[in-house]
């Protein structure tokens, strides 16, 4: 594991002290943090250090000129333990001389994707150069835009060689590279872009690096914004304390049909078959027309927040109906009640649903017109835009928005008996939740909703229980809306 230090270290190397029992390297981003005293950086650091200039052609931020790129780069080579050198501008003899070949990491950063082919031709010329590591990336715009490099990686296991892609969308190969023969994986500190590159945190707790465990096919999260879900923390725990040889990832795209028409047959040929995915913003109402059998709750709102694969078909269907689990360990029944559900993004459409069905009362809230109209028209249920909506007389409210900063709507007028419950997942306790406690009522928070809404899907995609032990969410995830 190799922690990369991108931004400048405190005086103190606190945070570096801290690395001690974490991580087998420090990379310098010299590029970045400049020139650090290497002997300073050994006082608060014993494991390996390793010296990168990337040049702004390779996506770095050097922009001096050669000679002054060959005088830095020698001068790491004296007193750092590895040293980064690109393909293309610094395998020349001096350099080459000065950097021995045990002690050379060779990299080559593509600024776009190439196909197989052509990637394969650069991996061959690189390992023309004798190095200790030879380091392959392209930079891509959408996941399935990544399945070339990963068909490398895992051509060339044993062959000191790790390619990945960069940015967010390829953020799934730099995690499983390391499962293909990849010798090494990249952790930052907690600062930084945490959606194009894993913090070491994420490293060890979402993906339980730096064990490897054996995996013969994938699940995931797929959307515009999976890198920073708490999902793949929840499943890839239940997978290891099960033993199933699989591993949950993020997938970054723009366009779903096409992450399904190229990714998954990619991962097929790769035999690393991907069974299953949570489906996240925007994506909700499209996967609908991909897959082969829909549930009735997912048909009757229009969405769908999980697909999995059911021997050679895919089916599609809501979780967000988990919530009736929930309300019924607190003896609520949905029947008879009289239900506000506000927010009529999918997920509130589901729960709408799902309530109406098991004999609720349910009026739709929303604070746009054309959406609450569409909600109306989908669930044949009564809507009520926002700026309208009073909660007196109802007994259970539904908080399905986005919103975390704010109380989106009163809650004065609730009877005693009234629950609040609410998708939305934050680190601390939200408005809705903090104002319903000040009301003295029953309160059902979102990471309630998270835990019982990944059971369901772990046993949809996997076919087997979740271990309750691995349902207890702790942190930020993105709102089910």
């Amino acid at each position: 594991m190799i922690a990369v230090l991108g931004e400048p270290p405190r005086r103190d190397g606190s945070e570096l002290r801290a690395l001690a029992a974490r991580v087998d390297a420090l990379e310098i981003r010299a590029d970045r943090v400049g020139d650090l005293d290497p002997a300073w950086l050994r006082q608060h650091f014993s494991g390996a250090l390793i010296y990168t200039l990337r040049s702004v052609e390779e996506g770095g931020e050097f922009r001096g000129d050669a000679g002054e790129r060959a005088a830095r780069l020698r001068a790491a080579a004296a007193t750092y333990d590895q040293v980064d050198l690109e393909w293309a501008r610094d395998l020349t003899p001096d350099l080459l001389d000065a950097v021995p070949a045990a002690r050379r990491r060779v990299s080559r950063h593509e600024p776009r994707p190439l196909a197989r082919a052509a990637l394969t031709a650069i991996g061959d010329r690189m390992r023309d150069t004798p190095a200790a590591l030879y380091m392959l990336s392209i930079a891509v715009e959408s996941a399935e835009d990544a399945a070339p490099i990963v068909a490398l990686c895992a051509a060339m296991p044993g062959a000191r060689f790790t390619a990945f892609a960069t940015g967010a969308a390829g953020l799934w190969t730099r995690l499983l590279a390391p499962h293909l023969g990849a010798p090494v994986v990249f952790g930052q500190l907690e600062t930084g872009d945490q959606d194009a590159v894993p913090t070491l945190t994420q490293l060890h707790s979402d993906y339980g690096f730096p064990d490897l465990v054996p995996v013969r096919f994938l699940y995931g999260i797929v959307g515009s914004n999976p890198g920073r879900s708490r999902s793949p923390q929840l499943h890839n725990r239940a997978y290891r304390i099960i033993g199933l040889p699989a591993l949950y990832l993020p997938f970054f795209t723009r366009d779903l049909e096409r992450f399904w028409q190229i990714l998954i047959p990619a991962l097929e040929k790769m035999n690393l078959p991907l069974r299953g995915v949570t489906v996240v913003t925007p994506f909700k109402e499209r996967v609908l027309a991909l897959v082969d059998h829909v549930g009735a709750v997912a048909a009757t709102c229009g969405a769908a927040n999980v697909a999995w694969r059911d021997g050679a078909t895919w089916r599609a269907d809501t979780t967000d109906s988990a919530i009736l689990e929930l309300l019924a360990a607190r003896g609520i029944a949905p029947h008879g009640q009289r239900v506000a559900v506000v927010g009529c993004g999918a997920a509130g459409r589901a729960i709408a649903a799902a309530l109406a069905m098991a004999g609720a009362e349910v009026v739709l809230v929303n604070r746009g017109w054309d959406r609450g109209r569409l909600a109306e028209h989908l669930l044949a249920l009564p809507f009520v835009p926002l700026e309208s909506f009073s909660p007196v007389g109802f007994t259970l409210i539904i908080h399905a928005t986005p919103v975390t900063d704010r109380l989106p709507f009163p809650l004065a007028g609730l009877a005693r008996h009234a629950t609040v419950l609410e998708l939305v997942y934050a680190d601390k306790v939200t408005p809705v939740i903090d104002a319903a406690r000040a009301h003295d009522l029953t309160t059902v928070d979102g990471l309630r909703v998270l835990g019982a809404e990944v059971a369901m899907q772990f046993e949809l995609m996997t076919g087997r229980a979740m271990p309750t032990r691995s349902t207890a969410p702790h942190a930020t995830e993105e709102a089910t809306a």
